[in-house]
């Protein structure tokens, strides 16, 4: 991880190491919205004043938001994955997308509409395990923390049931992100089965945790984040509408 993060900087200095800032921001804007504004509606319309929903219910609602998230989020995924994928590229290979916008025209003409949806079922399922484990375990983690603990419904309780979410949400979904990754930046269009059955005649069953570091190092604080900030909201908003408990 430290060699590739130099390699950028002597390459493409430090611009390099926010290559598809643009398509990133883009993603976040569709996927996240999508799954997060379903998931919260589900758990709001299933949870009553005497029960709350069980861990194998809040992994049915987080499940059926990632897909729908995903399905949504795809174009901008694609976009995202080629973008950061660049900088690996020979020179002369490098698609060179000046941003987001770019981007999606440039696949649209060059290669079709299907090419927005490329890796769209891979990349679903990768959303499912992603909101699985990280919406359905947050919860879980901060409801055993506030049962089990002295611990209090504060930034305390947000920042550590956001860590243990972030921890298991990047081992859940390494696997996952290895295909996508090598679906998504591929050239030419190979079937997923195809694809998983050369990686691991190739590469053993190594392959499925291959970058779990790095992955943790940016979806852990981007977890705390998300979630810190969430909380935060959900506040201020119950507050501006007098739902204070």
């Amino acid at each position: 991880m430290l060699g590739t993060f130099v390699h950028i900087l002597k390459t493409d200095s430090v611009l390099g190491l926010y290559r598809g800032l643009s398509a990133s921001l883009l993603r976040q804007l569709t996927y996240s919205t999508t799954r997060f504004g379903i998931y919260s509606e589900l758990k709001e319309t299933f949870t009553t004043a005497r029960s709350s929903p069980s861990l194998a219910s809040l992994i049915a609602m987080a499940s059926t938001s990632g897909f729908l998230g995903g399905i949504a989020g795809n174009p901008a995924d694609v976009l995202n994955v080629r973008m950061q994928h660049d900088a690996a590229l020979p020179v002369d290979k490098r698609r060179n997308y000046k941003n987001a916008v770019d981007g999606l025209v440039r696949m649209t003409r060059e290669e079709g509409w299907r090419s927005l949806w490329r890796g769209v079922w891979p990349n679903s399922m990768r959303a499912v395990l992603m909101t699985a484990s990280q919406l359905a375990s947050y919860d879980s983690f901060k409801r055993v923390l506030l049962a089990k603990t002295s611990l209090e419904d504060d930034l305390t309780t947000h920042f550590t049931a956001s860590l243990l979410a972030g921890f298991v949400a990047t081992t859940v979904c390494s696997p996952a992100d290895v295909i996508k990754t090598r679906v998504m930046s591929a050239k030419e269009t190979e079937g997923v089965l195809r694809l998983l059955s050369r990686t691991v005649k190739n590469e053993g069953v190594g392959w499925m945790f291959r970058g779990w570091l790095p992955s943790f190092v940016r979806l852990g604080p981007h977890t705390i984040a998300t979630f810190l900030f969430l909380e935060q909201h959900k506040t201020i908003y119950r507050h501006l509408k007098g739902l204070d408990e």
